[in-house]
Protein backbone atom coordinates (compact mmCIF):
# COMPACT_ATOMS: atom_id res chain seq x y z
CA UNK A 1 0.00 0.00 0.00
CA UNK A 2 1.61 3.24 -1.14
CA UNK A 3 0.15 5.41 1.57
CA UNK A 4 0.75 6.48 5.16
CA UNK A 5 -2.59 5.43 6.61
CA UNK A 6 -4.20 6.64 9.82
CA UNK A 7 -7.13 4.93 11.49
CA UNK A 8 -10.24 7.03 12.16
CA UNK A 9 -9.97 9.10 15.37
CA UNK A 10 -11.27 7.11 18.35
CA UNK A 11 -14.22 8.58 20.22
CA UNK A 12 -16.32 7.02 22.97
CA UNK A 13 -19.52 5.36 21.85
CA UNK A 14 -22.57 7.27 23.17
CA UNK A 15 -24.59 5.42 25.80
CA UNK A 16 -28.19 4.95 24.67
CA UNK A 17 -30.74 5.85 27.40
CA UNK A 18 -33.47 3.26 26.64
CA UNK A 19 -36.16 5.71 27.61
CA UNK A 20 -39.90 4.92 27.39
CA UNK A 21 -40.97 4.37 23.80
CA UNK A 22 -37.45 4.67 22.39
CA UNK A 23 -36.36 2.75 19.31
CA UNK A 24 -33.52 1.08 21.20
CA UNK A 25 -35.81 -0.07 24.01
CA UNK A 26 -38.23 -1.68 21.59
CA UNK A 27 -35.38 -3.43 19.75
CA UNK A 28 -33.87 -4.72 22.99
CA UNK A 29 -37.18 -6.01 24.34
CA UNK A 30 -37.77 -7.79 21.04
CA UNK A 31 -34.38 -9.53 21.27
CA UNK A 32 -34.95 -10.48 24.90
CA UNK A 33 -38.23 -12.12 23.95
CA UNK A 34 -36.81 -13.92 20.92
CA UNK A 35 -33.68 -15.20 22.66
CA UNK A 36 -35.61 -16.32 25.72
CA UNK A 37 -37.68 -18.56 23.48
CA UNK A 38 -34.81 -20.57 22.00
CA UNK A 39 -32.05 -22.87 23.20
CA UNK A 40 -28.77 -22.40 21.34
CA UNK A 41 -26.16 -25.10 20.77
CA UNK A 42 -22.66 -23.67 21.18
CA UNK A 43 -19.68 -25.57 19.74
CA UNK A 44 -15.98 -24.93 20.13
CA UNK A 45 -14.37 -23.17 17.16
CA UNK A 46 -10.86 -24.28 16.24
CA UNK A 47 -9.18 -23.20 13.04
CA UNK A 48 -12.52 -21.84 11.87
CA UNK A 49 -14.24 -25.22 12.23
CA UNK A 50 -16.99 -25.95 14.71
CA UNK A 51 -16.11 -28.79 17.09
CA UNK A 52 -18.70 -30.70 19.10
CA UNK A 53 -17.23 -32.82 21.88
CA UNK A 54 -20.52 -34.14 23.24
CA UNK A 55 -19.50 -33.08 26.76
CA UNK A 56 -22.44 -30.77 27.37
CA UNK A 57 -22.92 -28.02 29.93
CA UNK A 58 -25.85 -25.65 30.21
CA UNK A 59 -26.07 -21.87 30.23
CA UNK A 60 -28.93 -20.73 32.46
CA UNK A 61 -30.43 -17.40 33.42
CA UNK A 62 -29.13 -16.46 36.90
CA UNK A 63 -32.42 -14.71 37.71
CA UNK A 64 -34.46 -17.70 36.50
CA UNK A 65 -32.08 -20.59 36.99
CA UNK A 66 -34.58 -23.12 35.71
CA UNK A 67 -34.47 -21.52 32.24
CA UNK A 68 -31.84 -22.98 29.88
CA UNK A 69 -30.50 -20.53 27.28
CA UNK A 70 -27.89 -22.75 25.64
CA UNK A 71 -26.14 -26.05 25.71
CA UNK A 72 -22.43 -25.74 25.08
CA UNK A 73 -19.70 -28.23 24.30
CA UNK A 74 -16.77 -28.45 26.69
CA UNK A 75 -13.19 -28.79 25.58
CA UNK A 76 -10.22 -30.50 27.17
CA UNK A 77 -6.57 -31.28 26.58
CA UNK A 78 -7.17 -32.69 23.09
CA UNK A 79 -9.03 -29.59 21.94
CA UNK A 80 -6.41 -27.31 23.50
CA UNK A 81 -3.72 -29.11 21.48
CA UNK A 82 -5.80 -28.67 18.32
CA UNK A 83 -6.34 -24.99 19.06
CA UNK A 84 -2.64 -24.41 19.69
CA UNK A 85 -1.85 -26.09 16.38
CA UNK A 86 -4.47 -23.99 14.58
CA UNK A 87 -3.06 -20.81 16.12
CA UNK A 88 0.43 -21.79 15.01
CA UNK A 89 -0.75 -22.51 11.47
CA UNK A 90 -2.53 -19.17 11.20
CA UNK A 91 0.26 -17.10 12.71
CA UNK A 92 2.54 -16.51 9.72
CA UNK A 93 -0.12 -15.06 7.44
CA UNK A 94 -1.79 -13.10 10.23
CA UNK A 95 1.48 -11.59 11.47
CA UNK A 96 2.48 -10.69 7.91
CA UNK A 97 -0.83 -8.96 7.18
CA UNK A 98 -0.42 -5.16 7.26
CA UNK A 99 -1.51 -3.90 10.64
CA UNK A 100 -4.02 -1.58 8.98
CA UNK A 101 -5.79 -4.58 7.47
CA UNK A 102 -5.95 -6.27 10.87
CA UNK A 103 -7.28 -3.04 12.36
CA UNK A 104 -9.95 -2.84 9.66
CA UNK A 105 -11.46 -6.09 10.96
CA UNK A 106 -11.85 -4.76 14.49
CA UNK A 107 -13.05 -1.34 13.33
CA UNK A 108 -15.70 -3.13 11.29
CA UNK A 109 -16.61 -5.24 14.35
CA UNK A 110 -17.05 -2.01 16.33
CA UNK A 111 -19.40 -0.59 13.71
CA UNK A 112 -21.39 -3.82 13.54
CA UNK A 113 -21.76 -3.79 17.31
CA UNK A 114 -22.78 -0.14 17.29
CA UNK A 115 -25.47 -1.01 14.77
CA UNK A 116 -27.49 -4.15 14.12
CA UNK A 117 -25.57 -6.36 16.59
CA UNK A 118 -26.18 -4.01 19.52
CA UNK A 119 -29.54 -5.32 20.74
CA UNK A 120 -28.46 -8.96 20.37
CA UNK A 121 -25.21 -8.47 22.28
CA UNK A 122 -26.93 -6.55 25.06
CA UNK A 123 -29.74 -9.10 25.32
CA UNK A 124 -27.28 -11.99 25.54
CA UNK A 125 -25.45 -10.27 28.40
CA UNK A 126 -28.69 -9.44 30.18
CA UNK A 127 -30.07 -12.96 29.94
CA UNK A 128 -26.86 -14.88 30.58
CA UNK A 129 -25.23 -12.64 33.17
CA UNK A 130 -28.30 -10.97 34.73
CA UNK A 131 -27.38 -7.40 33.84
CA UNK A 132 -29.93 -4.62 33.60
CA UNK A 133 -30.36 -2.81 30.29
CA UNK A 134 -28.15 0.07 31.40
CA UNK A 135 -25.39 -2.17 32.74
CA UNK A 136 -25.44 -4.24 29.54
CA UNK A 137 -25.38 -1.12 27.36
CA UNK A 138 -22.30 0.38 29.02
CA UNK A 139 -20.56 -3.01 28.91
CA UNK A 140 -21.53 -5.29 26.03
CA UNK A 141 -22.06 -2.41 23.62
CA UNK A 142 -20.24 0.81 24.50
CA UNK A 143 -17.14 -0.44 26.28
CA UNK A 144 -16.44 -3.20 23.77
CA UNK A 145 -16.90 -0.77 20.88
CA UNK A 146 -14.49 1.58 22.65
CA UNK A 147 -11.94 -1.19 23.18
CA UNK A 148 -11.89 -2.03 19.48
CA UNK A 149 -11.69 1.57 18.30
CA UNK A 150 -9.20 2.87 20.86
CA UNK A 151 -6.98 -0.21 20.54
CA UNK A 152 -6.55 0.54 16.84
CA UNK A 153 -5.65 4.16 17.62
CA UNK A 154 -3.16 3.06 20.30
CA UNK A 155 -1.62 0.47 17.95
CA UNK A 156 -0.96 3.22 15.45
CA UNK A 157 0.91 5.22 18.12
CA UNK A 158 3.06 2.19 18.91
CA UNK A 159 3.97 1.57 15.27
CA UNK A 160 4.70 5.28 14.74
CA UNK A 161 7.21 5.38 17.61
CA UNK A 162 10.53 5.21 15.77
CA UNK A 163 14.16 5.96 16.73
CA UNK A 164 16.31 8.76 15.38
CA UNK A 165 18.87 8.16 12.63
CA UNK A 166 22.35 9.64 12.35
CA UNK A 167 23.68 10.83 8.95
CA UNK A 168 24.22 7.98 6.51
CA UNK A 169 21.99 5.54 8.40
CA UNK A 170 18.34 4.68 8.71
CA UNK A 171 17.16 3.23 12.02
CA UNK A 172 13.75 1.73 12.46
CA UNK A 173 11.88 -0.56 14.85
CA UNK A 174 9.58 -3.37 13.81
CA UNK A 175 6.94 -4.33 16.36
CA UNK A 176 6.71 -8.06 15.80
CA UNK A 177 3.94 -10.10 17.46
CA UNK A 178 5.30 -12.26 20.27
CA UNK A 179 6.08 -15.87 19.39
CA UNK A 180 3.69 -18.63 20.45
CA UNK A 181 -0.04 -18.36 21.07
CA UNK A 182 -1.68 -16.08 23.62
CA UNK A 183 -3.99 -17.83 26.08
CA UNK A 184 -6.86 -15.42 26.76
CA UNK A 185 -8.95 -16.21 29.86
CA UNK A 186 -11.96 -13.95 30.27
CA UNK A 187 -14.35 -13.46 33.24
CA UNK A 188 -18.13 -13.64 33.51
CA UNK A 189 -18.79 -10.13 34.71
CA UNK A 190 -17.92 -8.03 31.65
CA UNK A 191 -18.69 -8.98 28.06
CA UNK A 192 -16.43 -6.12 27.00
CA UNK A 193 -13.46 -7.73 28.74
CA UNK A 194 -14.39 -11.06 27.15
CA UNK A 195 -14.20 -9.37 23.77
CA UNK A 196 -11.02 -7.43 24.51
CA UNK A 197 -8.78 -10.12 26.01
CA UNK A 198 -8.47 -12.20 22.81
CA UNK A 199 -8.69 -9.31 20.33
CA UNK A 200 -6.06 -6.97 21.80
CA UNK A 201 -3.20 -9.46 21.17
CA UNK A 202 -4.79 -10.43 17.83
CA UNK A 203 -4.74 -6.82 16.67
CA UNK A 204 -0.97 -6.79 17.22
CA UNK A 205 -0.52 -9.91 15.06
CA UNK A 206 -0.73 -12.66 17.68
CA UNK A 207 -2.91 -15.73 17.41
CA UNK A 208 -5.04 -16.76 20.35
CA UNK A 209 -6.64 -19.61 22.27
CA UNK A 210 -9.63 -18.09 24.09
CA UNK A 211 -11.28 -19.66 27.15
CA UNK A 212 -14.31 -17.67 28.25
CA UNK A 213 -15.74 -18.09 31.75
CA UNK A 214 -18.05 -21.09 31.94
CA UNK A 215 -20.81 -18.85 33.29
CA UNK A 216 -20.54 -16.48 30.30
CA UNK A 217 -20.13 -18.82 27.30
CA UNK A 218 -23.51 -17.64 26.01
CA UNK A 219 -22.50 -14.00 25.39
CA UNK A 220 -18.97 -15.04 24.33
CA UNK A 221 -20.45 -17.14 21.52
CA UNK A 222 -22.15 -14.10 20.01
CA UNK A 223 -18.98 -12.02 20.32
CA UNK A 224 -17.16 -14.71 18.35
CA UNK A 225 -19.88 -14.81 15.69
CA UNK A 226 -19.66 -11.03 15.37
CA UNK A 227 -15.90 -11.24 14.82
CA UNK A 228 -16.45 -13.87 12.14
CA UNK A 229 -18.83 -11.55 10.31
CA UNK A 230 -16.28 -8.75 10.61
CA UNK A 231 -13.82 -10.89 8.64
CA UNK A 232 -11.60 -12.49 11.28
CA UNK A 233 -9.64 -15.28 9.51
CA UNK A 234 -9.86 -18.90 10.75
CA UNK A 235 -7.38 -19.86 13.44
CA UNK A 236 -6.57 -16.33 14.61
CA UNK A 237 -8.85 -16.68 17.65
CA UNK A 238 -9.83 -20.20 18.67
CA UNK A 239 -12.78 -20.53 21.04
CA UNK A 240 -12.28 -23.35 23.57
CA UNK A 241 -14.79 -23.30 26.42
CA UNK A 242 -14.45 -25.60 29.40
CA UNK A 243 -13.40 -25.78 33.01
CA UNK A 244 -10.22 -24.18 34.23
CA UNK A 245 -8.62 -27.53 34.95
CA UNK A 246 -9.60 -29.15 31.67
CA UNK A 247 -8.66 -26.23 29.41
CA UNK A 248 -6.44 -23.95 31.48
CA UNK A 249 -3.93 -26.52 32.71
CA UNK A 250 -2.96 -27.97 29.30
CA UNK A 251 -2.94 -24.51 27.72
CA UNK A 252 -0.54 -23.02 30.27
CA UNK A 253 1.74 -26.05 30.09
CA UNK A 254 1.77 -26.16 26.27
CA UNK A 255 5.28 -25.59 24.81
CA UNK A 256 3.93 -23.07 22.28
CA UNK A 257 2.54 -20.76 24.98
CA UNK A 258 3.64 -17.21 24.25
CA UNK A 259 1.55 -15.21 26.67
CA UNK A 260 -1.42 -15.10 29.03
CA UNK A 261 -4.10 -12.40 28.95
CA UNK A 262 -6.19 -12.95 32.06
CA UNK A 263 -8.98 -11.43 34.11
CA UNK A 264 -10.25 -13.40 37.08
CA UNK A 265 -9.39 -14.39 40.62
CA UNK A 266 -6.03 -13.74 42.22
CA UNK A 267 -5.72 -17.38 43.31
CA UNK A 268 -6.15 -18.69 39.75
CA UNK A 269 -3.72 -16.11 38.34
CA UNK A 270 -1.12 -17.00 40.98
CA UNK A 271 -1.49 -20.67 40.11
CA UNK A 272 -1.02 -19.98 36.40
CA UNK A 273 2.07 -17.87 37.06
CA UNK A 274 3.55 -20.65 39.22
CA UNK A 275 2.90 -23.17 36.44
CA UNK A 276 4.65 -20.93 33.93
CA UNK A 277 7.63 -20.65 36.26
CA UNK A 278 7.93 -24.42 36.59
CA UNK A 279 7.80 -24.88 32.82
CA UNK A 280 10.14 -22.13 31.60
CA UNK A 281 12.64 -24.61 30.19
CA UNK A 282 10.16 -26.03 27.69
CA UNK A 283 8.67 -22.86 26.22
CA UNK A 284 11.65 -21.56 24.25
CA UNK A 285 10.71 -18.03 25.37
CA UNK A 286 9.57 -16.13 28.44
CA UNK A 287 5.77 -15.95 28.18
CA UNK A 288 4.24 -12.52 28.64
CA UNK A 289 1.86 -12.58 31.61
CA UNK A 290 -0.80 -9.88 31.83
CA UNK A 291 -3.52 -10.10 34.43
CA UNK A 292 -6.21 -8.13 36.21
CA UNK A 293 -7.29 -10.00 39.31
CA UNK A 294 -9.05 -9.45 42.63
CA UNK A 295 -9.93 -6.36 44.59
CA UNK A 296 -11.15 -5.10 47.93
CA UNK A 297 -12.07 -1.68 46.67
CA UNK A 298 -12.74 1.19 49.02
CA UNK A 299 -14.48 4.50 49.52
CA UNK A 300 -12.83 6.74 52.10
CA UNK A 301 -14.75 9.74 53.42
CA UNK A 302 -13.45 12.84 55.18
CA UNK A 303 -15.61 14.84 57.58
CA UNK A 304 -16.00 17.50 54.87
CA UNK A 305 -17.59 15.05 52.41
CA UNK A 306 -20.90 15.81 50.70
CA UNK A 307 -23.18 13.37 52.53
CA UNK A 308 -25.68 12.95 49.69
CA UNK A 309 -22.99 12.35 47.08
CA UNK A 310 -21.22 9.90 49.37
CA UNK A 311 -24.38 7.91 50.05
CA UNK A 312 -25.20 7.71 46.33
CA UNK A 313 -21.67 6.55 45.52
CA UNK A 314 -21.94 3.78 48.12
CA UNK A 315 -25.27 2.59 46.71
CA UNK A 316 -24.43 2.84 43.02
CA UNK A 317 -20.85 1.67 43.39
CA UNK A 318 -21.63 -1.17 45.75
CA UNK A 319 -24.84 -2.53 44.24
CA UNK A 320 -24.89 -1.89 40.49
CA UNK A 321 -24.59 -5.27 38.79
CA UNK A 322 -25.01 -6.91 42.20
CA UNK A 323 -21.55 -5.78 43.37
CA UNK A 324 -19.94 -8.12 40.82
CA UNK A 325 -17.72 -5.50 39.23
CA UNK A 326 -13.98 -5.79 39.81
CA UNK A 327 -14.12 -2.15 40.86
CA UNK A 328 -17.14 -2.30 43.19
CA UNK A 329 -16.46 -0.75 46.63
CA UNK A 330 -17.02 -3.31 49.36
CA UNK A 331 -15.35 -1.48 52.26
CA UNK A 332 -16.13 2.08 53.30
CA UNK A 333 -14.47 4.32 55.89
CA UNK A 334 -16.70 7.11 57.22
CA UNK A 335 -15.99 9.55 60.09
CA UNK A 336 -18.17 8.87 63.11
CA UNK A 337 -19.35 12.49 63.00
CA UNK A 338 -21.18 12.07 59.69
CA UNK A 339 -21.93 8.32 59.72
CA UNK A 340 -25.46 8.69 61.19
CA UNK A 341 -26.46 11.03 58.36
CA UNK A 342 -24.78 8.86 55.72
CA UNK A 343 -26.40 5.73 57.13
CA UNK A 344 -29.84 7.30 57.03
CA UNK A 345 -29.46 8.23 53.36
CA UNK A 346 -27.97 4.88 52.36
CA UNK A 347 -30.74 2.93 54.08
CA UNK A 348 -33.37 5.14 52.42
CA UNK A 349 -31.88 4.63 48.95
CA UNK A 350 -31.38 0.89 49.39
CA UNK A 351 -34.97 0.60 50.51
CA UNK A 352 -36.09 1.89 47.10
CA UNK A 353 -34.00 -0.58 45.08
CA UNK A 354 -36.02 -3.01 43.01
CA UNK A 355 -34.48 -6.39 42.31
CA UNK A 356 -35.65 -9.21 40.06
CA UNK A 357 -35.86 -10.34 36.44
CA UNK A 358 -33.77 -8.00 34.29
CA UNK A 359 -36.41 -8.03 31.53
CA UNK A 360 -38.41 -5.78 33.86
CA UNK A 361 -36.69 -2.46 33.16
CA UNK A 362 -37.80 -1.01 36.49
CA UNK A 363 -35.36 -3.28 38.34
CA UNK A 364 -32.04 -1.83 39.48
CA UNK A 365 -30.50 -5.25 40.27
CA UNK A 366 -30.66 -8.80 38.98
CA UNK A 367 -29.27 -12.03 40.45
CA UNK A 368 -25.70 -13.03 41.25
CA UNK A 369 -24.09 -15.23 38.64
CA UNK A 370 -24.52 -18.80 39.96
CA UNK A 371 -25.10 -21.09 42.92
CA UNK A 372 -21.48 -21.12 44.07
CA UNK A 373 -21.40 -17.33 44.19
CA UNK A 374 -24.75 -17.22 45.99
CA UNK A 375 -23.56 -19.65 48.66
CA UNK A 376 -20.29 -17.76 49.11
CA UNK A 377 -22.02 -14.39 49.57
CA UNK A 378 -24.65 -15.91 51.85
CA UNK A 379 -21.86 -17.27 54.03
CA UNK A 380 -20.45 -13.77 54.55
CA UNK A 381 -23.90 -12.38 55.36
CA UNK A 382 -24.50 -15.12 57.92
CA UNK A 383 -21.06 -14.48 59.41
CA UNK A 384 -21.94 -10.81 59.83
CA UNK A 385 -25.25 -11.65 61.49
CA UNK A 386 -23.51 -13.97 63.95
CA UNK A 387 -20.65 -11.61 64.78
CA UNK A 388 -20.62 -9.44 67.89
CA UNK A 389 -18.43 -6.91 66.04
CA UNK A 390 -20.84 -6.37 63.13
CA UNK A 391 -24.39 -5.17 62.61
CA UNK A 392 -26.46 -5.64 59.47
CA UNK A 393 -27.76 -2.12 58.80
CA UNK A 394 -29.99 -3.08 55.89
CA UNK A 395 -30.55 -6.08 53.64
CA UNK A 396 -29.18 -9.51 54.45
CA UNK A 397 -31.90 -11.57 52.76
CA UNK A 398 -30.85 -14.37 50.38
CA UNK A 399 -33.39 -16.23 48.23
CA UNK A 400 -32.48 -18.93 45.69
CA UNK A 401 -35.92 -20.36 44.97
CA UNK A 402 -36.25 -18.84 41.49
CA UNK A 403 -32.93 -17.09 40.94
CA UNK A 404 -29.71 -16.42 42.82
CA UNK A 405 -30.95 -13.29 44.59
CA UNK A 406 -29.11 -11.49 47.39
CA UNK A 407 -30.64 -8.27 48.68
CA UNK A 408 -28.27 -5.28 48.76
CA UNK A 409 -26.68 -5.49 52.18
CA UNK A 410 -24.90 -2.89 54.28
CA UNK A 411 -22.95 -4.05 57.32
CA UNK A 412 -21.42 -1.85 60.00
CA UNK A 413 -18.17 -3.28 61.35
CA UNK A 414 -16.69 -1.95 64.56
CA UNK A 415 -13.54 -3.94 63.85
CA UNK A 416 -11.70 -2.37 60.88
CA UNK A 417 -9.93 -5.69 60.24
CA UNK A 418 -12.95 -7.97 60.28
CA UNK A 419 -13.35 -10.58 57.54
CA UNK A 420 -15.85 -8.43 55.68
CA UNK A 421 -13.47 -5.46 55.72
CA UNK A 422 -10.54 -7.51 54.42
CA UNK A 423 -11.76 -10.32 52.14
CA UNK A 424 -13.07 -10.09 48.60
CA UNK A 425 -16.77 -11.03 48.51
CA UNK A 426 -17.78 -10.15 44.93
CA UNK A 427 -21.42 -9.57 45.71
CA UNK A 428 -23.88 -6.91 46.92
CA UNK A 429 -22.37 -6.57 50.41
CA UNK A 430 -20.82 -3.28 51.54
CA UNK A 431 -19.13 -3.07 54.94
CA UNK A 432 -18.68 0.29 56.66
CA UNK A 433 -16.27 1.19 59.43
CA UNK A 434 -17.06 4.42 61.30
CA UNK A 435 -13.70 5.79 62.40
CA UNK A 436 -13.01 8.57 64.95
CA UNK A 437 -12.96 11.82 62.97
CA UNK A 438 -9.74 12.94 64.67
CA UNK A 439 -7.91 9.81 63.45
CA UNK A 440 -8.08 10.66 59.75
CA UNK A 441 -4.37 10.14 59.04
CA UNK A 442 -4.16 6.90 61.03
CA UNK A 443 -7.24 5.51 59.27
CA UNK A 444 -5.82 6.36 55.85
CA UNK A 445 -2.82 4.24 56.77
CA UNK A 446 -5.16 1.49 57.98
CA UNK A 447 -6.98 1.56 54.63
CA UNK A 448 -3.68 1.22 52.77
CA UNK A 449 -2.51 -1.71 54.89
CA UNK A 450 -5.76 -3.67 55.36
CA UNK A 451 -6.04 -5.30 51.93
CA UNK A 452 -3.50 -7.12 49.75
CA UNK A 453 -5.28 -5.68 46.71
CA UNK A 454 -4.86 -2.34 44.95
CA UNK A 455 -7.46 -2.02 42.20
CA UNK A 456 -9.82 0.93 42.76
CA UNK A 457 -10.56 3.40 45.51
CA UNK A 458 -12.19 6.77 46.10
CA UNK A 459 -11.84 9.74 48.42
CA UNK A 460 -14.83 11.94 49.28
CA UNK A 461 -13.97 15.36 50.71
CA UNK A 462 -14.51 19.05 50.05
CA UNK A 463 -11.42 20.00 52.06
CA UNK A 464 -8.64 20.21 49.44
CA UNK A 465 -5.90 19.58 52.00
CA UNK A 466 -7.67 16.37 53.04
CA UNK A 467 -7.85 15.27 49.40
CA UNK A 468 -4.13 15.90 48.93
CA UNK A 469 -3.36 14.01 52.13
CA UNK A 470 -5.42 11.02 50.99
CA UNK A 471 -3.90 11.15 47.53
CA UNK A 472 -0.43 10.78 49.04
CA UNK A 473 -1.31 8.25 51.72
CA UNK A 474 -3.15 5.97 49.28
CA UNK A 475 -0.80 6.40 46.33
CA UNK A 476 -0.19 2.65 46.02
CA UNK A 477 -3.58 1.47 47.29
CA UNK A 478 -5.41 1.73 43.94
CA UNK A 479 -4.53 1.69 40.25
CA UNK A 480 -7.69 3.71 39.57
CA UNK A 481 -8.28 6.46 42.13
CA UNK A 482 -11.38 8.66 42.18
CA UNK A 483 -12.03 11.99 43.86
CA UNK A 484 -15.65 12.62 44.83
CA UNK A 485 -16.93 9.85 42.58
CA UNK A 486 -17.68 6.16 42.96
CA UNK A 487 -14.71 3.90 42.09
CA UNK A 488 -16.56 2.12 39.27
CA UNK A 489 -17.35 2.93 35.65
CA UNK A 490 -13.91 3.45 34.10
CA UNK A 491 -14.25 4.53 30.46
CA UNK A 492 -11.83 3.39 27.75
CA UNK A 493 -9.67 6.30 26.64
CA UNK A 494 -10.52 8.29 29.77
CA UNK A 495 -9.55 6.18 32.79
CA UNK A 496 -7.22 3.32 31.73
CA UNK A 497 -8.11 0.45 34.05
CA UNK A 498 -5.99 -1.87 36.17
CA UNK A 499 -4.37 -2.32 39.55
CA UNK A 500 -1.22 -3.62 41.18
CA UNK A 501 -0.30 -5.53 44.36
CA UNK A 502 -2.67 -8.51 44.54
CA UNK A 503 -4.89 -6.97 41.84
CA UNK A 504 -2.69 -7.72 38.85
CA UNK A 505 0.06 -6.45 36.60
CA UNK A 506 -1.58 -3.03 36.01
CA UNK A 507 -1.15 -3.15 32.24
CA UNK A 508 -4.27 -1.03 31.74
CA UNK A 509 -6.74 -2.69 29.38
CA UNK A 510 -7.67 -0.55 26.40
CA UNK A 511 -4.43 1.41 26.49
CA UNK A 512 -1.07 1.56 24.75
CA UNK A 513 0.52 -0.06 27.84
CA UNK A 514 -1.50 -3.21 27.32
CA UNK A 515 -0.92 -3.52 23.57
CA UNK A 516 2.83 -3.08 23.93
CA UNK A 517 2.96 -6.34 25.91
CA UNK A 518 1.95 -8.32 22.82
CA UNK A 519 4.82 -7.22 20.61
CA UNK A 520 8.54 -7.97 20.54
CA UNK A 521 10.45 -5.07 18.97
CA UNK A 522 13.23 -5.66 16.45
CA UNK A 523 15.66 -2.83 15.77
CA UNK A 524 16.92 -2.53 12.19
CA UNK A 525 19.89 -0.35 11.26
CA UNK A 526 20.66 0.23 7.60
CA UNK A 527 23.92 1.95 6.62
CA UNK A 528 23.88 3.59 3.19
CA UNK A 529 27.64 4.01 2.78
CA UNK A 530 29.43 1.42 4.92
CA UNK A 531 33.18 1.84 5.75
CA UNK A 532 35.64 0.17 3.38
CA UNK A 533 38.64 -0.03 5.71
CA UNK A 534 39.11 -0.95 9.33
CA UNK A 535 41.34 2.08 10.16
CA UNK A 536 40.03 5.01 12.17
CA UNK A 537 41.28 8.61 11.74
CA UNK A 538 43.00 8.63 15.15
CA UNK A 539 45.41 5.98 13.86
CA UNK A 540 47.15 8.39 11.48
CA UNK A 541 50.64 9.84 12.15
CA UNK A 542 51.08 12.80 14.53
Amino acid sequence: MNAVVRVPPAVNEPVLPYGPGSVEKKALKSELSRMSGEVVEIPLVIGGKQIRTGKIAEARMPHRHGHVLARWHQGGAEEVAQAAAAAKAARADWAAMPWTERAAIFLKAADLLAGRWRALSNAATMLGQSKTAHQAEIDAACELIDFWRFNCAHAQKIYEDQPISSPGTWNRVEYRPIEGFVFAVSPFNFSSIAGNLPTAPALMGCTVVWKPASSAVYSAWFIYKLLEEAGLPPGVINLVAGSGGAVGAPAVEHPDLGGIHFTGSTAVFNSMWETVGRNLSKYGRYPRIVGETGGKDFIFAHASADVDALATAIVRGGFEYQGQKCSAPSRVYVPDSIWPAVKERVVEQVGRIRMGDISNFRNFMGAVIDKASFQNIKGYVEHAKASTDMTVVTGGECDDREGWFVRPTVVESRDPRSRLMCEEIFGPVVTVHAYPEARYAETLQLCDETSPYALTGAIFANDRAAIVQAHRALVNAAGNFYVNDKPTGAVVGQQPFGGARGSGTNDKAGSLWNLIRWVSPRTVKETFSPPRSFEYPYMGEE
